[in-house]
């Protein structure tokens, strides 16, 4: 695995980087937020610290996501809700604030490995037709009415699982655990922000139920 350090102080930078190679994990290191946005194919994972000297870091994640799919996990000092929320909306699979702890840190990017592991292992994926909903999990696309709906991959990721058995419920925990790797995150607000998204984007009231206390099931 190599990871994309996009971190413009020396210090944190080189901290990040010794850790990860004490555990046998290249990294890169980029200064400027625009550099990753042509670097991106070097790496598995990227880590993107927001306030960067020549773009926000939101800003370059957005237009990271119109091009590619690596995992971000996004470590930054902000620490405020409607920075979180705008971040994992844009596409962030993860969300730390600095100081972070080395430990926690791997903890995430293991997961992102394992998420990849078994993604690569998966049988050959198949569309799924409702109505005129289409889901293609091999291209990992969706359609509604026949126009193409933009999905982050955490949003896509939840609709996959959840249409690995159309009506069967799903647990909170089961969703955490697969998708970010760790129940633990479930204290986390990613879950709810991410399937607030996918419902407002699949644009259809009911289509994906709240189990009070549970989880959640596709109804379609």
């Amino acid at each position: 695995m190599r990871v994309g350090i996009v971190e413009d102080d020396d210090g944190v930078a080189g901290a990040i980087a010794d850790g990860l190679a004490m555990h046998r994990i290249k990294s890169g290191r980029m200064s400027r937020g625009l550099d990753i946005l042509t670097r991106h194919q070097e790496f598995d994972v990227v880590l993107l610290d927001l306030g960067l000297p020549d773009v926000d870091g939101i800003d370059v994640l957005r237009q990271l996501r119109r091009v590619s799919l690596v995992p971000v996990v996004v470590l930054t000092a902000r620490d405020d809700e409607r920075t979180i929320v705008r971040t994992l909306r844009s596409g962030a699979d993860d969300y730390l604030v600095k100081p972070a702890r080395m430990a926690e840190l791997l903890a995430r990017i293991e997961a992102i490995g394992r998420r990849m592991a078994r993604s690569a292992a998966a049988p050959a994926p198949v569309a799924r037709t409702f109505g005129d909903i289409v889901v293609d999990l091999g291209s990992r696309s969706l359609t509604i009415g026949g126009e193409p709906v933009q999905l982050t991959t955490k949003e896509f990721d939840l609709l996959a699982m959840l249409l690995e058995e159309p009506g069967a419920a799903v647990s909170r925990q089961q969703l955490m655990d697969r998708i970010w790797g760790d129940a633990f995150v479930a204290v986390s607000r990613s879950l709810d922000v991410h399937m607030n998204a996918l419902r407002s984007k699949l644009g259809r009231s009911g289509l994906i139920e709240t189990i009070r206390g549970f989880g959640y099931r596709w109804t379609a």
